[in-house]
């Protein structure tokens, strides 16, 4: 097993990116958490093109993004304009993030928390968060529940998993094969590209699974209290049998 874990740059392609993930549910979720107070300030991490940043702008809040991936930025950056918001956006790595500000409230949004591949990945962004969280303020993040049927059948045969056009003019087709390692828990990702109805590239996608019980226990140990846990954004109490896993911290 190679200790290396990899996301493509198609993957990163800001219109690629933007063009399959035009979902908001997760918008209205974090909108009913933020505080009431209009002054607050609020921090996004790994916010990608500012597909949440810039609707919570809207809303008139304070609220600044971070990503670690420059195409992303700089297309949170142009989405930001358009709409004539003026947000701060910063690239910056999350384990390691020093903006010696605090915030009342901090999330960590669409299954990014998956990137963080080993243990000292995800206890470094904690402590980032600690650091940048005021005293009273709320730390939320969501990711997957992993479904080891759904990653069995999934090993078997390759899928389909996504159609669509990028506002640029590409015709976005993507296939998806997997393979999870036990050892270290990733599930190595493989999504097979067809633009324009040529295949293009293999991409890896490759994710940090969080078990349940292990990823409270890592959010105790490094500080946080776990006010509730849903299993999907319409705030349905977390079972054996929900797709998500979405925490609200203190």
């Amino acid at each position: 097993m190679e200790d290396k874990y990899t996301v493509g740059n198609l993957i990163y392609d800001a219109q690629v990116y933007d063009g399959m993930n035009t979902c908001l549910k997760d918008l209205e979720f974090y909108k009913r958490w933020l505080p009431k107070n209009k002054e607050a300030r609020i921090l996004e991490l790994c916010c990608g093109t500012g597909r949440l940043t810039i609707p919570i702008a809207k809303d008139n809040y304070d609220i600044t993004g971070v990503d670690f991936t420059p195409t992303m930025l700089e297309q949170a950056k142009i989405n930001a304009t358009k709409t004539g918001l003026d947000i701060t956006f910063i690239e910056a790595d999350i384990r390691t993030l020093n903006l010696e500000e605090k915030f009342d409230l901090i999330f960590i949004p669409f299954n990014s928390i998956h990137h963080l591949y080993k243990n000292e990945d995800l206890f470094n962004a904690l402590s980032s968060v600690k650091n940048h969280l005021k005293a009273e303020g709320l730390f939320l993040l969501d990711c997957f529940n992993p479904n080891i049927q759904y990653i069995v059948e999934s090993e078997k045969k390759e899928q389909d998993i996504a159609k669509y056009n990028t506002k640029d003019g590409r015709a976005i087709s993507i296939k998806q094969k997997m393979h999870f390692e036990s050892k270290t828990q990733i599930n190595r990702i493989e999504w097979h590209y067809y633009i324009n109805g040529k295949f293009n590239s293999i991409q890896n996608l490759d994710m940090r699974l969080f078990f349940p019980q292990e990823l409270d226990s890592y959010l105790k140990s490094n500080g946080f209290k776990i006010i509730k846990k849903f299993g999907d954004f319409n705030e349905t109490l977390f079972n054996d049998h929900s797709e998500k896993q979405i925490l609200v911290c203190q």
